[in-house]
Order: C-alpha cells, then structure tokens, then sequence
C-alpha cells in the first residue's frame, strides 16, 4: 500500500520546505498541490483571463499539463515551460488564492493530485490535502505560526530574491488570504481531531521535520 503524508496550513508555515525534507527522509515523492494553483493561477494572467471566471478557468485547468521534475530546487513546468521562478509573487499568491476557490478547478487538480499520490504515493502539502484530497491517510499534520512570523518569512524569502516588498504590505496579504482560504465554499483551510498539529513558530525546519518523521515511522 503506498504511503501518503497530507501536510496543511496556511502560508508561510514552512509546507514546502519542510514537505520536500519529509518526502526527501521518507524516499517519496513530493507532490507540490499549491504550486498546481499558482501554475493555473499564471495561466490565468498570461492568457488574460479573469481569476473568478469559473468556465474558463474550469476549461484552463483541464487543459494544463501541470508537470514536476525532481532536483535541488525541484521544477514545475506549465505547458513544458519552466515557471519555478514565475509562480512565488506577491500576484501569484493572489491569484492562486481566487483560482482554488473555485470548485471546477479544485475537482480538476484534486483528481491529478489523487491520480499521482496513488501512483506512488507521496507527501502532499496544500490546504486541503487531508480533508478532501486524502481524507483517508492515518499521516495528517496541520502546521501553523504567529501571523507575524509568517509573514516575516514571506517577507525575508521575496528580500533574498532581490524584491522590493514592505513588511506590512505582506503581513496584510497574508492576513487577507488567510481570510479568503479559511472562508470559502469549497474545501476551506481547516482541520480535524484526525490531524497533529504543529507550531511552527520557535521550531527550527529541521525540528519540524524531526516530528513528522518521528510520528509516521
């Protein structure tokens, strides 16, 4: 039986670093699901179409090939095209946040995520990884921090990446995406009594992983 590891959260928590590490320790494959929204959520904009048009957006995502490539950093490619560097913006973030709000599009990237997990199984980061995508795996972890502190991360992250960003403006970004993703219709962030949770905050990534590891060996 293949194995399944759902890590939510909301953003900067450390998902994808510590979901890569998990995958990494673990010799499975990481399946980045927030990195499938942001790639239609690029789509989107450079097709010039609105992020809450659900039909089109419906007919985008079903169209996109939506592919990972292992590596140090691992790679996403949109359509064969390498958009790693692309899809990490303040407008992206954004955009991602509209298109996985849409049922069409969650259904269309839920069944791609089922389809690779159960192929060979995986670690899954999102924000409804164990409550809609793999409800059924006994390995759920919610991480969570201080909203200050995620947003110093994000913060830091687009500073070493030579981006003109003011503090507040992403501590208010990340506020009102919380908002958004833990408001809306379909597959909220949340989780259950099903989940561990962890706070991030005064943990370093490498005590993050630690437990995680510890918890499913």
């Amino acid at each position: 039986m293949t194995t399944i590891v759902a890590i939510d959260g909301p953003s900067g928590v450390g998902k994808s670093t510590v979901s890569k590490l998990v995958a990494r320790a673990l010799n499975l494959p990481h399946i980045d699901t927030g990195a499938m929204y942001r790639a239609i959520g690029l789509a989107a904009l450079r097709n010039n179409i609105d992020v809450r048009d659900a039909d089109k957006l419906e007919q985008l995502a079903g169209n996109a090939q939506i592919e990972f490539l292992p590596g140090d950093p691992p790679r996403v490619l949109l359509d064969g095209d390498d958009i790693t560097g692309l899809i990490r913006t303040p407008e992206i973030s954004m955009a991602a946040s509209h298109v996985s709000a849409i049922p069409a599009v969650r259904r269309v990237l839920v069944r791609l995520q089922q389809a690779l997990g159960r192929k060979h199984g995986g670690v899954l980061e999102g924000r409804d990884i164990g409550t809609k995508v793999f409800p059924e795996t006994p390995h759920k972890f919610f991480l969570t921090a201080r909203a200050e502190v995620r947003a110093r991360r994000r913060y830091d992250e687009l500073i070493s990446r030579g981006e003109n960003v003011d503090f507040n403006a992403v501590l208010a970004e990340s506020v009102k995406r919380d908002e958004q993703d833990s408001t809306r219709a379909d597959s909220p962030l949340m989780y259950d009594e099903s989940y561990k949770v962890i706070d991030t905050s005064d943990l370093t990534i490498s005590e993050v992983v630690a437990r995680i590891v510890a918890a499913i060996s």
